[in-house]
């Protein structure tokens, strides 16, 4: 007996101590990678087990999605996603292997980074409802830009343009970086970004913040309106990002992943972190996550089928 009790504490404490694999569904250096660095070390701390980062970029992450969804359901595969991984991508993938919703259990949010509306320094608007009325005024003489097809910044200028009934001229580009710079050069008229890398060229008068996508006015940008204020109520966008584990990973166990999650983000450390990178922490509970995500899925699948959204 003595000799049972000795063996399954030994299995218990090796399970306890199995190395946790948190997928990315890009290569390095991006946005979802670097939030997933952020919280691998104090996520394995709180949990007394390894967590190490795993890259399986392709299909606008939805290699990770499904190999997640595939997975075994003891908690010893998670992934870092984000609105454009889980909600946004499965309405555009021509095939998907996996049940998107059911598949993935939401476990803990991790912060959002909202779009800002900026325009090209010389377009006659100074706000958002100026640059509405010169739509209306003139349909299809805008021109905004994106990082491509079926991308957060394409379908930011999507839900715009629907939402404030006007016309708006997509311009397709291989990342943000060219697409934003081609606004700069009075090239496109307007693009939504994440706001933190736009402060300083707004600064130099490279171009001209009109208004922040969220519910509220940042606390790091307190002079900037929403887009909302300036407008056209009840517009938001951005991209969120939220840690996600196999669908049928029992309760309890989801529980405590989420519990160790958000004791995490909760510190100085990593609130900082996530700071430095444009991304605002929010507390939030397991449910309320999934239904953040259960939301948004919808939203953006039923605005993509509306709008006939093909990738590139």
């Amino acid at each position: 007996m003595r000799k049972l009790f000795l063996l399954s504490a030994l299995l218990a404490a090796t399970a306890h101590a199995q190395t946790i694999h948190l997928l990315v569904g890009f290569a390095p250096g991006g946005a979802n990678d670097i939030l997933a660095r952020i919280v691998a070390p104090p996520l394995a701390e709180r949990l007394a087990q390894p967590v190490v980062v795993e890259n399986r970029p392709g299909n606008a992450g939805l290699i990770a999605a499904e190999a997640l969804a595939k997975s075994p359901a003891d908690g010893a595969t998670l992934m870092l996603g984000s609105t454009g991984t889980q909600t946004m991508a499965p309405h555009l993938a021509r095939r998907l292997a996996f049940d998107a919703q059911r598949g993935l259990a939401a476990v803990a949010f991790v912060g959002a980074t909202p779009n800002a509306l900026v325009v090209r320094p010389s377009l006659p608007v100074q706000d958002v409802g100026e640059l509405i009325e010169l739509a209306r005024r003139r349909p299809g003489f805008l021109t905004y830009a994106s990082s491509g097809n079926g991308t957060t910044l394409h379908l930011a200028g999507v839900l715009f343009a629907q939402m404030a009934e006007i016309e708006l001229v997509h311009v397709s580009y291989k990342g943000n970086a060219p697409a934003l710079q081609d606004v700069m050069g009075e090239r496109v008229d307007m693009i939504f970004s994440a706001l933190p890398p736009l402060l300083p060229l707004a600064r130099a008068g490279k171009l001209r913040i009109l208004g922040v996508a969220a519910a509220d006015r940042l606390p790091s940008a307190p002079n900037i309106p929403t887009i909302a204020e300036e407008g056209l109520s009840g517009y938001e966008s951005g991209t969120w990002y939220g840690v996600f584990a196999p669908g049928a990973t029992p309760a309890p166990q989801l529980d405590r992943l989420s519990q160790a999650l958000r004791a995490a983000l909760a510190t100085r450390k990593v609130r900082e972190a996530l700071d430095a990178q444009g991304v605002t922490p929010k507390a939030m509970t397991r449910e309320q996550f999934a239904r953040l995500f259960a939301a948004d899925y919808a939203r953006w699948g039923k605005l993509i089928r509306e709008a006939d959204v093909k990738p590139d």
